[in-house]
């Protein structure tokens, strides 16, 4: 299946699909307005991936080539993620789970555990490269997958389809790989990576994938809070996470990390320890 493919698969598309924007507001946020008006597409309905006995469906836009970064930029402040040339947000029409969730990286205070993932990981070399597929970074990504997803919408990812998802955009976009040391003077064994965005005023974290037998690494904590140290370095207020599910045992993770901000109608505000608690607990309709 080809990365358009794969895309239409996830999207639906078709020419039925055409849909305004679910009016839901978000507060005082600055838009970046497009030369050419964005078409907004809904998604029919299919199960979720999250919770089960529900649906989802999405509202997506194809993101302008000539103006991809301003628009990613503007629609990720409103609680859209990115897919190669593609932004979307959920829209479930019973279902408001989803919650789009960043760190604030200037105030971010790393507890006690995390400054121990920090040290565990302290040997790993970080290479900032090209948005250019690599099949090496695949062939972790497949291992990663069948030990972690196996069951997941991305378990038949193909080559193409990894190439596409790293290569087919108009946005700013990089690769962090992780390696260990290497012991000659070639590169060492890749263990980790991720697809982050530049956004104007964060990095979002748009897919990452590690070695499976590193658990004790905890690997997956690590690339998010190196993202934090990066952003305070670079002089980035936010590290963009996606969304967070309260009730999902995949998600589960993102409420570990705090201060946490997530996208409420009113705006983006932080998270108490206790309506963390109480969302992951109970999760409304």
């Amino acid at each position: 299946m080809s990365g358009s493919a794969t895309l239409a698969k996830r999207f639906d598309i078709g020419p039925n699909r055409r849909s305004p924007l679910p009016e839901r507001p978000f507060g005082d946020v600055t838009h970046y307005l497009p030369q050419r008006q964005l078409r907004f597409f809904l998604t029919a309905p299919t199960p979720c991936p999250y919770l089960p006995g529900r649906e989802e469906r999405k509202v997506f836009a194809h993101l302008p080539l000539t103006e991809g970064a301003a628009v990613n930029d503007s629609l990720t402040q409103v609680g859209f993620r990115r897919s190669q040339n593609i932004a979307y947000r959920p829209a479930c029409e019973s279902c408001r789970a989803c919650m789009s969730a960043r760190l604030p990286a200037n105030e971010y205070i790393f507890s006690r555990s995390e400054r121990r993932i920090l040290s565990r990981n302290e040997d790993l070399e970080r290479h900032l490269v090209e948005s250019e597929a690599t099949m090496e970074q695949f062939e972790l990504l497949r291992r990663y997958l069948m030990a972690r997803h196996a069951e997941g919408g991305m378990a038949d990812m193909t080559w193409p389809d990894f190439v596409a998802m790293v290569e087919d955009t108009a946005v700013r976009t990089h690769i962090i790989e992780y390696r260990l040391s290497s012991k000659d003077r070639g590169p060492g064994d890749l263990v980790a990576c991720v697809l982050v965005d530049v956004l104007s005023d964060g990095l979002s974290l748009v897919y990452s994938f590690y070695d499976p037998d590193m658990a004790k690494r905890s690997l997956g904590a690590f690339i998010i809070l190196d993202h934090v140290i990066q952003a305070c370095l670079t002089g980035l207020p936010y590290v963009y996470l996606g969304y967070w599910v309260p009730g999902s045992a995949k998600m589960d993770y993102k409420a570990r990390f705090s201060p946490l901000e997530v996208l409420k109608p009113g705006g983006w505000a932080l998270l108490s320890a206790r309506e963390r608690t109480a969302m992951a607990a109970t999760v409304e309709p």
